[in-house]
């Protein structure tokens, strides 16, 4: 009897444990996320627009830093060490990745150069190209070149999680979606207007120019470095007044107090532009980009 009683004590435990294993096991197959790791602000949308609640995404380049000052820490490379995808925008945007990507001695790793099969901008001027670079990489101001790079994401989170394609492949399809909506909104707008330049402190908006037939003046260098000297400001001024510029764009990031400065000296009032590199307002991609076309089409009319 106590035999028997001990068979049947020993069969339900046995039971009981299978049972809590397989809901162990189906929770953390439920539960498990694809870990990417990604540059900037503008990475992580497309990221967080593809893959959805299948991803779990964490950023190298902290909100309110700039990018071309960024330098990177020990604890970036720990993080791409346990990650499955690492996205980041190229064209010498993070000079450092190539380094990180080797350091973090990843070999399952899935990296993507998000701007893959952009038609880049080449850079003209001999000081840009010598500190910057060949091309510009603000690739991402840009809703067709966005288009490029979130199939570009869709297609690293497929290759890094084959078994959710179909997940990937329709979100990508529906953002794709609203980025062509709103170029093509803006389009039809911006062939309204006579006027086609504005002025803006940082000089990141030549794709969204080469989308919509606009020209951008910028006050400062590319990539924000330095400030113009008297001579250019005096330039910028001349070409603000004989323009009949009457909004001058700051980014948060790119020094204001200038684009204040040459706004005063040509009774013009300062506007936020949006350039994606950190988290902004609590706005997603597609708000702030709309945020960008309505207020230079409303400067321009």
């Amino acid at each position: 009897m106590i035999k028997r009683l001990v068979a049947v004590l020993f069969s339900v435990f046995a039971l009981i444990l299978a049972v809590g294993c397989g809901q162990n096991s189906n929770s953390n197959t439920t539960n498990s996320k694809v870990k990417v790791v990604t540059s900037f602000n503008a990475m992580t949308e497309f990221v967080q627009a593809v893959g959805g609640d299948k991803v779990e995404v964490a950023t190298i380049i902290p909100d309110g830093t700039e990018p071309h000052d960024f330098e990177l820490k020990a604890e970036d490379i720990k993080s791409l060490s346990s990650a499955k995808v690492f996205v980041y925008n190229g064209l010498g945007m993070e000079p450092w990745a190539e380094k990180a990507i080797e350091s973090a001695k990843n070999d399952k790793l899935v990296s993507v150069v998000a701007s893959k099969g952009v038609d880049a901008i080449k850079n003209t001027d001999e000081e840009e190209i010598k500190e910057h670079g060949a091309e510009d990489p603000h690739t991402w101001l840009s809703l067709k070149n966005a288009v490029i790079e979130v199939n570009n994401v869709k297609d690293a989170l497929v290759k890094a999680d084959p078994s959710n394609k179909d997940y990937y492949e329709k979100n990508a399809k529906d953002y794709e979606a609203k980025l062509e909506a709103l170029q093509k909104d803006y389009a039809q707008k911006f062939a309204t207007v006579a006027h086609k330049d504005f002025v803006t402190g940082h000089a990141a908006f030549a794709y969204l120019c080469r989308d919509f037939g606009l020209e951008q003046q910028s006050v400062e260098d590319v990539f924000a470095e330095g400030e113009p000297n008297a001579a250019q400001l005096a330039e910028l001024v001349e070409f603000a007044k004989s323009h009949g510029i009457k909004t001058i764009f700051a980014e948060e990031m790119a020094s204001p107090a200038v684009s204040k400065t040459l706004a005063a000296e040509v009774g013009a009032k300062v506007e936020t532009i949006y350039t994606m590199e950190s988290k902004e307002d609590d706005k997603s991609y597609l708000q702030r980009m709309e945020d960008n076309l309505s207020k230079i089409y409303e400067s321009l009319k």
